[in-house]
């Protein structure tokens, strides 16, 4: 006669709640903005002294006007030695890009990620109700891909 246990039928193992991985819980908060009456040299500077390749444009309602990047100032001074004119001479109105595409603070990191991998940008500012909330950028991704290792990328 085989040996028998005392202990039971054991358990099955719990599975791990799978909560959603939401853009909202790895997005930056504490931004660096800028307005459509700013020069195109005050951008440069704030991207330099903080270390970042673009922001947000909003209005003084904090409503998102568009998006003005590295890139954009960089046209800026091509176009600005190219036709021989001053490099202080422009707004970001004229410079920003309108009608930014933005991502819903509710949605998967992971469906975010596909899309920056469609888009190509760096960023994606999250809008509530026409006002900017925050942004996510691929970094920000990352982050959340590597604080999920290990963990299945269930929805």
């Amino acid at each position: 006669m085989g040996i028998k246990s005392f202990q039971g039928r054991r358990a099955e193992p719990e599975k791990a709640a799978s909560a959603p991985i939401c853009v909202k819980d790895y997005m930056s908060t504490d931004l660096v903005t800028f307005r459509k009456e700013q020069t195109v040299m005050e951008v440069m500077e704030q991207l330099l002294h903080h270390k970042i390749s673009g922001g947000c444009v909003v209005d003084e309602d904090n409503n998102l006007q568009g998006v003005i990047s590295e890139g954009d100032c960089m046209k800026h001074i091509s176009d600005s030695r190219y036709y021989n004119m001053p490099m202080d001479d422009n707004s970001v109105e004229k410079r920003m890009t309108c009608n930014a595409v933005t991502i819903d603070a509710d949605m998967n990191v992971l469906d975010a990620a596909k899309k920056f991998i469609e888009h190509k940008f760096r960023r994606f500012p999250i809008v509530s109700n026409g006002k900017l909330v925050g942004q996510l950028s691929q970094s920000d991704v990352l982050r959340a891909a590597l604080e999920l290792k290990g963990q299945s990328w269930g929805y």
